[in-house]
This record gives structure tokens, C-alpha cells and sequence, in this order.
């Protein structure tokens, strides 16, 4: 339990650094900056898999470590940060019948933000899978995000693609 706050600790101070950055930068950088973390923080989550217990549904309890790495650069009027999300050494067990499943995937998240004034976007890309034993009890996650805002603050473009597979 101390490594997990000590991990949520340093990722606040990274969040909080960063955002004092972004909010100087205007004023303060002429050059490039760039900051780069890297955070092992362990997880554990609930999830549906409707195709498992033949068919009947099963909660699947999902923990292992997240690897969370973040790099932000602030270059000129702009910020761009991306983040990466990625579970490592999970496992996971079925709540009603004990079965195991693996779970594995990546998450990615990148936002590109005029500092004063400009057009803003933000994309999301998840694709998470949670892998059982034999066939037909696996779920794959995909969604895919995109706005983009104009220098006005209008939504100009807005991708959501999502879908929830089992097979």
C-alpha cells in the first residue's frame, strides 16, 4: 500500500509541475521544454466479461501493474502531451467460477493545446483485452477519440468509435 500512495503521490507532483509549467510557459520558456515521467503503479479493477461462464457473464478481477509513462513538450504557443498507459504482469480470476485470464493492452492519449489563443485536439486510443482460458470467454475493447477545437473554442471535428467484442 505504501509503494501505491508513494507512486499517486509523485504522479500528482508530476500533474501538478506540469500545469504550473503550462500556465508560465507563455511568459517564461523562448525555448523548447520537455518533461518526461515514467510510473509503476498497481491496479486492480472489476470488469464484465459477458462471454465467459458459457455465455452466462462473469466480474473478473483484473490487478496487476500499470505502467503509466507521460511526456510533455512546450514549444512556441504549444503543449503536447501524451500519455501511455499499459498494464504489466496482470492476472485476473473469474468471481464466480475461478477461472484465470490475462489481460494486456495499451492506452494512449495524446492533446496538442495552444497556450494563447489556437486550435486544440485530443485524441484517445484504448485497445484492452482480458484473455481467457479456451475459446470463446475473451473480450477485446477498442475506442478511438478525436475532437478538435478551433482558436474560437468551437468543436470542429468529433470522432467516437468504440466497440466491445467477444469471441
Amino acid at each position: 500500500m505504501k509503494k501505491f500512495l508513494g507512486s499517486r503521490k509523485t504522479l500528482s507532483i508530476t500533474l501538478a509541475l506540469a500545469l504550473l509549467t503550462l500556465t508560465l510557459a507563455p511568459t517564461v520558456f523562448s525555448q523548447a521544454l520537455a518533461i518526461t515521467t515514467n510510473d509503476f503503479v498497481p491496479f486492480a479493477q472489476v470488469n464484465l466479461v459477458p462471454c465467459a461462464n458459457g455465455g452466462a457473464g462473469e466480474l473478473v478481477l483484473i490487478q496487476g501493474v500499470l505502467h503509466i509513462q507521460q511526456h510533455i513538450t512546450i514549444n512556441n504557443n504549444r503543449a503536447t502531451i501524451k500519455s501511455h498507459f499499459q498494464p504489466q504482469g496482470g492476472e485476473g480470476v473469474g468471481l464466480t467460477t475461478g477461472d484465470k485470464y490475462n489481460p494486456t493492452g495499451v492506452t494512449q492519449q495524446l492533446d496538442t493545446l495552444a497556450l494563447t489563443g489556437g486550435a486544440t485536439e485530443f485524441t484517445f486510443v484504448n485497445n484492452f483485452r482480458i484473455i481467457g482460458q479456451g475459446p470463446g470467454n475473451n473480450l477485446q475493447v477498442h475506442q478511438l477519440v478525436h475532437v478538435t477545437i478551433n482558436a474560437n473554442g468551437d468543436v470542429t471535428n468529433t470522432i467516437d468509435n468504440t466497440s466491445v467484442e467477444c469471441n
